[in-house]
């Protein structure tokens, strides 16, 4: 479906909604809403709407829905995959959420937040310890992304080892429908079979079904004991012997598992200010093991050390570091989550993130490997992510000395090769960034042509004029 290109008379009507001041039309104002974090994507727009209420935004859908306007949903400009982007070449309209950032309601003994769409994920977790509680949703870009982006591209994070996703860490939601109605989701139970749950469909949706404003986030008790650890290993399928031996030993407790290459280690020592190698030896392999306890500070120590003395002792653990304080856990983390931006200043770099079966990570790295160096000879591949969740940022840092430009052309080439390995293992091309515009033309390469068609037809029940981020995901 064609998209109206918005005249200045609509433009007028749709500012008109939410004021002069919150709606931008200078280009120079409108430019970070245009640039995806990674620079692959610029889109077009001639109006950034910024609504300061839910009754905003359904003036804004509705009106949309009526003459056809585009409207691309926005939380923090954080996706990796621009699906936040607007379309270059078009004339979409970017909805930002930024002004609905007000938490709205918390109730601890329930354990549940209640916040607008627009507030910081940062804010979310500060007003949670701030009744001693713990929102476990955790990223890098948490100072700047958005729950209602969170929430739109089911994010995932470190903590979805024990924790979940976005899709697990939420109750209730709040969303305005492209036909400008409110669908008042806010429910705050743990059980409610009423039919079909309608909350699943927005949460990774990616905002082509609706616009969520609203949600109610689960929220659990503080640990009282955490300790991190930061342990080298000779290879991958140790890191996987190793996590066998921490989730039996740990269960529940075992909050995080984290794989690094040692290459992904020297480009953060090397490019990331404040950050060290922790271990005084090199390892080609290091796993950093978060085990967080809600009885006491001495049940974790206790676990962290029994792990680390028998895998030390038995070989598997070449060396260890358990931090002392917060800081040092702090500064480990940090080390985990710089990890790609380290690999900015080393030159071009393809991104992949995956997901397989844990087990199969070892068999799935060495495929990989051997087919990106055999395609690229001298690339320098710097895999790492969430090995208890099987999800791996399979990531590929150009040949030192190689053209930039030249090496990012062959983007596609290897998506066509590392992401063919992923499906022979039955995982996904897409762990938790979502499909956006990046991976749109492939979705309809790995998923079965009566998914593709189901999805279509949820697409056209819930926005039948086609305004909802219109190319995203799917073709419009």
């Amino acid at each position: 479906m064609t998209n109206t290109i918005p005249s200045p008379e609509l433009i007028a009507r749709f500012a008109a909604i939410v004021g002069d001041r919150n709606a931008l039309t200078d280009q120079a104002e409108i430019a970070p809403y245009l640039v995806e974090s990674r620079g692959l994507y610029t889109g077009n727009t001639p109006l950034v709407l910024k609504p300061g209420s839910v009754d905003d935004v359904s003036q804004i859908l509705k009106l949309a829905s009526e003459t056809g306007a585009a409207i691309v949903p926005q939380g923090g400009n954080t996706g990796h995959v621009a699906g936040q982007i607007p379309r270059t070449g078009a004339a979409d309209i970017v909805l930002s959420l930024e002004r609905l950032n007000r938490i709205r309601d918390i109730d601890p003994v329930g354990n549940v937040i209640v916040a607008d769409a627009g507030c910081i994920l940062a804010d979310i977790r500060t007003a949670a310890e701030a009744h001693d509680r713990l929102f476990p949703l955790s990223l890098g870009s948490e100072g700047s992304c958005r729950i209602g982006g969170n929430l739109s591209t089911n994010a995932g994070g470190t903590a979805v080892l024990a924790y979940g996703n976005m899709r697990q860490l939420c109750l209730g939601l709040e969303v305005v429908l492209p036909t400008g109605e409110i669908w008042d989701g806010l429910r705050r139970l743990k059980k409610d079979n009423t039919g079909y749950d309608l909350r699943d469909l927005f949460i990774g949706a990616e905002g082509t079904l609706g616009v969520i404003t609203g949600a109610v986030l689960k929220l659990f008790p503080k640990p009282l004991g955490h300790q991190v650890a930061f342990a080298g290993l000779k290879s991958v399928a140790d890191a996987l012997a190793l996590f066998d031996k921490a989730s039996s030993l740990c269960g529940p407790a075992l909050t995080g598992f984290e794989l690094m290459p040692r290459l992904g280690v020297e480009f953060t020592a090397k490019h990331i200010a404040g950050v060290r190698d922790p271990l005084d030896t090199a390892h080609a392999w290091y796993a950093l093991i978060d085990i967080s306890t809600c009885d006491s500070a001495e049940t974790a120590e206790r676990m962290m050390s029994e792990l680390l003395e028998t895998e030390i002792s038995g070989g598997l653990v070449e060396n260890a570091v358990v931090a002392a304080n917060d800081a040092q856990r702090k500064s480990l983390w940090h080390m985990r989550e710089s990890m790609s931006p380290a690999q900015r200043p080393e030159g071009g770099s393809i991104k992949h993130d995956v997901s397989v079966p844990v087990s199969s990570i070892p068999a799935f790295m060495a495929q990989a490997d051997a087919a990106v160096m055999a395609a690229i000879p001298g690339a320098r591949i710097c895999a790492f992510g969430h090995m208890g969740d099987g999800n791996i940022h399979y990531n590929i840092s150009q040949p030192i000395g190689a053209d930039r430009q030249a090496f990012l052309s062959r983007w596609r080439e290897m998506n066509a090769i590392v992401h063919g390995i992923v499906m022979n293992y039955n995982g996904s091309i897409s762990a938790e960034h979502g499909i956006g515009q990046l991976k749109r033309d492939e979705l309809a390469e790995v998923r079965s042509p009566i998914e593709v068609d189901l999805m279509q037809r949820i697409k056209h029940a819930f926005d039948p004029a086609g305004i909802m981020n219109p190319d995203k995901v799917l073709k419009a």
